[in-house]
């Protein structure tokens, strides 16, 4: 079975003042610090957190 693809997360925007939701989303991706890149698979889960916090990421293909 081949590798799943990758994506690279890099938080450009502040959490401090989003919603609760929003500021979940970004650690259930694993994302702690702004500009820390973070690597995640690229599932339907993951997706839909990643759009949900789009406006604040960075996003490219790893």
């Amino acid at each position: 079975m081949t590798s799943a693809k990758q994506l690279k997360l890099t938080l450009v925007r502040s959490l401090n003042g989003r919603l609760k939701s929003h500021q979940q989303c970004a650690r259930g991706l694993g994302i702690r610090k702004i500009h820390n890149p973070v690597t995640v698979i690229d599932t339907p889960e993951n997706r839909g957190m990643i759009n949900k916090i789009s406006y604040m990421l960075k996003v490219e293909e790893a």
